[in-house]
């Protein structure tokens, strides 16, 4: 966890929070909530999840969601207006009985249930995490007199709603193979990853495995488009038109501005790349974002009201982002740069990323790479809309309507290349055909250290969107119409979650 330092605040900057808690923030006085300390929690147990699996960015959007709405709903039963998103204000606790502390033991046991339910394979960091935070794993009442039995209940009918709601997370849909996640819609790709039949469709690309082979991953969860949405009425609610195909000449230059990025990276944008893509234990773009909420919560001195709100919000809002993505993406099922590359350029030369510290080389369009290691070349799904996109279009809009403010007010300083090129120098990453960068076009190429400025929430999207261009996963189609679905999809939500804080929702 960064701590907000004396120089920081008087610059008015913050940095971003990492997963561990920090017990508390002097510069600004924030000391972290209940709800901030489940939410490292819930983080934590997703980032070892993907070192167990690997990055599955749906499903880690679904395994935030469930546990930051059973958070909602225990809160909001010691809430005088709030009510719950399936028990409505049935639970509504007495006044005599609205304490803080019984808000948060309530909260304690529903993160903790539905967390071990959607992360079963971190049961025992979650209990040690209960355990430090003062509660007894073994309490499973479901009395809703006590806090415990609030925060038991809740977990419970939020965990009996969305067992069948089209993830398929126990794999016993119709059609699935048994396994967890597993497709019930019997996706299959037009195109093998060795040939291009058809250049406006999805090809699988191999990767490397790490030990000197490779594997051809599949279509990650091609089902997600039938997962039931938080607050969106359908997934299709707010599809977008069609992307540009192969002979349309906007296409042609989409692939042409793709490459030229390629090859004229500079640390700034190199930086912006791996930080969007967030590395290896990435926790996806939601738990990207809910770090960001994080970082709002010590800024503006949040208490756990606006905590458990703001943490709510913004689970969902990505939850349904990626729906609303997965949408498209299997509707359209489209190509990505790697293969319309391969496609415009079949035979041909071209200046592009030749490798970690090569630097830019003339290289074969079969060679061409986004700027990505070779273990993950590019993210395993169609490419319309951009889910990094979409999503961030999403949760930037919900930031800016639950605070009243664009401002995001954050700095990000990164070191270029650790996680693509670690191991070499500036100047090994930046050369052209062998010669330094730093010679010709000066002091940009020299240096890898950098400080990404974050000004508004809008800007952050913008960043994430681009940084997918530039790393040659996507072309602008996708990003643009992914900012615009995304965006959408706060805005046309947001009053179903003022309607929950403000006590007139109706159960859905």
């Amino acid at each position: 966890m960064h701590k907000l330092t004396l120089a920081a605040v008087a610059l008015g900057l913050a940095v971003l929070p990492r997963h561990a808690s920090a017990q508390e923030f002097p510069e600004t006085g924030y000391s972290p909530t209940a709800a901030y300390r489940w939410l490292d929690a819930v983080l934590e147990a997703c980032a070892r999840d993907v070192e167990r699996v690997g990055a599955m960015p749906t499903i880690l959007s679904r395994q935030m969601a469930i546990p930051m709405t059973a958070m909602y709903d225990a809160w909001a039963c010691y809430d005088e207006r709030a009510v719950g998103t399936r028990l409505g204000g049935a639970l509504r606790r007495p006044p005599k009985e609205r304490s803080r502390a019984a808000a948060e033991e309530a909260i304690a046991y529903a993160v903790y249930r539905t967390a071990c339910d959607q992360l079963p394979h971190h049961v025992d960091y979650l209990t040690e995490q209960l355990r430090a935070m003062g509660h007894d794993p073994a309490v499973d009442t479901t009395d809703p007199s006590t806090p415990a039995g609030v925060g038991n209940l809740v977990a419970k009918v939020l965990l009996d709603y969305r067992r069948h709601d089209g993830a398929n997370q126990h794999g016993d849909e119709a059609g699935s193979d048994g396994s967890p996640y597993s497709d019930y819609t019997m996706y299959s790709p037009v195109n093998p990853p060795d040939r291009i039949y058809h250049p406006d469709r999805w090809q699988p690309i191999p990767f490397d495995d790490g030990k000197g082979g490779s594997f051809v991953p599949g279509f990650l969860t091609p089902h997600w488009y039938r997962v039931t949405p938080f607050a969106l009425e359908s997934a299709d609610q707010f599809r977008p038109g069609p992307q540009p195909l192969v002979g349309n000449e906007r296409l042609l230059a989409e692939v042409d501005e793709c490459i030229a990025m390629n090859a004229s990276l500079d640390p700034e944008q190199k930086a912006i790349v791996e930080f969007m893509r967030d590395g290896p234990r990435s926790t996806g773009q939601s738990g990207h974002w809910l770090k960001f909420a994080q970082a709002v919560a010590v800024r503006d001195d949040h208490d756990l009201d606006e905590d458990v709100k703001l943490f709510f919000t913004i689970a969902n809002v990505a939850f349904d982002a990626f729906i609303a993505a997965w949408d498209s993406k299997r509707y359209y099922d489209s190509s990505r740069p790697w293969t319309l590359v391969r496609h415009y350029y079949a035979g041909q030369q071209l200046e592009g990323w030749a490798g970690p510290g090569k630097g830019v080389e003339t290289i074969p369009a079969d060679d061409w790479h986004p700027y990505s290691p070779s273990t993950f070349v590019t993210p395993p799904f169609p490419g319309y809309v951009s889910g990094h996109s979409c999503v961030s279009g999403a949760c930037s809009k919900a930031l800016e309507l639950f605070t009243g403010s664009d401002r995001c007010g954050l700095h990000e300083p990164r070191r270029a290349g650790d996680l693509t090129e670690a191991g070499f120098s500036c100047l090994e990453m930046q050369q052209l055909h062998g010669k330094p960068l730093a010679e010709t076009l000066g002091e940009r190429h020299a240096s890898c250290d950098v400080i990404l400025a974050l000004p508004t929430f809008t800007e952050v999207a913008d960043m994430a969107g681009i940084s997918r261009v530039l790393g040659g996963y996507h072309i602008q189609a996708d990003n643009v119409e992914g900012l615009k679905l995304g965006r959408t999809v706060a805005s046309e939500t947001w009053a179903t979650y003022e309607s929950y804080f403000e006590g007139t929702a109706k159960v859905r």
